[in-house]
């Protein structure tokens, strides 16, 4: 699968927490980070995602917005 996005990054899944609509899926990406994306536990169990699975996390976002 071919994607306009430039920003893919491997890592390996280390946690799923599902809720009743949405799951939180960790995936370390290794030096210590590790990032989370919230997506419905429908594309969880479409995907089969399940923790230890090595996963490509893409990132498409035209605002990313950080404060203190």
């Amino acid at each position: 699968m071919k994607l306009s996005a430039r920003n893919v990054i491997k890592g390996q899944v280390v946690d799923v927490k599902r809720g009743a609509v949405a799951a939180q899926v960790r995936v370390d990406i290794g030096g210590g980070n590790v990032l989370t994306s919230m997506i419905t536990v429908d594309a969880v169990d479409d995907l089969g995602i399940k923790q230890g699975d090595q996963v490509s996390v893409v990132i498409k976002s035209t605002e990313v917005m950080l404060a203190t």
